[in-house]
């Protein structure tokens, strides 16, 4: 007999995983690659969308081979902020090209000045400026510096409704990647902004679906629902959304510290775009109020200071208990300094130093979209979760809230899964997705 399942492709910058899901949400199938990234025509780094495209094919291949799987659903998550550009054909125009690049200074001034103004317009569209990760810009920089290409166009997808694409052949929009630090949304309006209309380029972009969308398809004679793709940080969102009705704050640690609260939908303030805030739009349509912190990205630096100047392995530190004994050095006001660990009597003592460190700018960066809502709760997933010593602080630096290290297997997946999961037909979700282990400030 067969074993119903729905597929996730979760697309990061890294790896690429292909999962199956059962009715119960637990993970019966995994699949991982990685492959080199290729260049652009500037010859800028990116992701080798022709690579991607057969990593796609090839793992959906091999699944609806396998004879133990009855494939139901098939839906895809992956990073924002990227733009495949299509022309009538459904093929490709240009490479995939990476939001880290470099953009033009002048253009984003034209831009700027032609839209109110830096401050103005990314309170508008909830966007902090930042040149090529706010993927409306990359649009309006193809309209300046390559009128040839932008004739072609079709549409612009963002990568998730690409995948999508590629397997549903529809073309649409979704509101978790539109929401997404764009410079596309006008989040006063609840509505594209206006200066697409303005530029010509509102038709590039392709219609709008219901992010729990899916479209029937017929894959080389399987037949199977297919959809619409989810941006990744909102993916990650909607277990929890579907699990916990009372207000919390998630912080979803990696190489970014992102605090999201989707109970607070007041506008953003000049300082809290300065202060680097931002907001999605979850797979409802709703505002979520994010923050940002490089925490990991530091954390990981410094942890490999503190294994080479102490001579100890990484692995010691993943381990390492809380000790209580180093909690007056959180009133102290400089906790730590990578370049002063001969002064630190132990490594035990320079890491104690470096996490209070990262937890007094994570307490900083929560606070400022906590604040003027009703969150009594913090969820933590992601490596932190995992950090003895980072949730015993977290939940020291916030003794009126409820403190919890959240664990599932590959939440960003779980989510696109959710998202379709009436695929299975009248299925119930399972209530058991999340595991929780509360860590109290006493």
């Amino acid at each position: 007999m067969q074993l119903p399942v729905i597929a996730i492709f979760d697309i990061g910058k890294t790896n690429k995983k292909l999962l199956l899901f059962d009715e119960q949400l637990k993970i019966v199938f995994e699949h991982a690659d990685q492959f080199p990234e290729t260049r652009d025509d500037d010859g800028f780094p990116c992701d080798d969308l022709e690579k991607l495209n057969n990593f796609v094919f090839e793992s959906l291949r091999k699944v609806l081979s396998k004879s133990q799987f009855d494939l139901k659903g098939l839906n895809f998550t992956a990073y924002g902020a990227s733009f495949v550009y299509i022309d009538d054909s459904g093929k490709p125009l240009s490479p995939l090209y990476n939001y880290l690049k470099p953009y033009p200074e002048e253009l984003l001034e034209q831009f700027y000045s032609a839209y109110g103004g830096k401050t103005e317009f990314a309170k508008e569209t909830a966007s902090p400026v930042l040149g090529s990760l706010n993927s409306g810009m990359q649009l309006y920089r193809i309209k300046y510096e390559r009128n040839d290409l932008l004739k072609q166009i079709r549409y612009a997808l963002h990568l998730p409704q690409y995948l999508s694409f590629l397997i549903s052949g529809k073309s649409c929009s979704d509101i978790t990647s539109i929401g997404c630090h764009t410079n596309l949304w006008d989040f006063r309006k609840n509505n594209y902004h206006h200066w697409l209309q303005n530029e010509g380029l509102i038709d590039k972009l392709a219609p709008i679906l219901p992010s729990d969308s899916v479209i029937k398809t017929n894959f080389e004679g399987y037949s199977f629902d297919v959809g619409i793709g989810l941006h990744d940080s909102s993916a990650a969102l909607i277990p929890y959304l579907v699990n916990f009705k009372e207000a919390f704050l998630l912080i979803s640690t990696g190489t970014w510290c992102i605090s999201l609260n989707p109970f607070n939908a007041s506008p953003l303030s000049t300082f809290e775009l300065e202060s680097d805030c931002l907001c999605y739009l979850h797979y409802e349509g709703k505002p979520v109020k994010a923050s940002r912190l490089f925490a990991g990205n530091e954390h990981e630096l410094e942890l490999n200071r503190i294994s080479q100047y102490f001579s100890k392995p990484k692995s010691r530190y993943e381990q390492m208990n809380f000790d209580s004994a180093f909690l007056n050095l959180l009133d102290q006001e400089e906790v730590y300094s990578g370049n002063d660990l001969a002064s630190y009597a132990s490594d035990a003592e320079a890491y104690h130093r470096l996490m209070i460190h990262i937890i007094k700018q994570q307490k900083i960066s929560s606070e400022l979209v906590i604040k003027g809502s009703n969150v009594k709760r913090i969820f933590v997933d992601g490596g932190f979760s995992k950090n003895s010593i980072y949730m015993n602080l977290l939940s020291i630096v916030f003794p009126e809230m409820e403190v919890f290290a959240a664990s599932m297997a590959q939440s960003t997946a779980m989510g696109a899964a959710l998202a379709i999961h009436h695929s299975f037909g009248n299925k119930n979700i399972p209530s058991d997705l999340i595991e929780l282990k509360f860590y109290s400030a006493k």
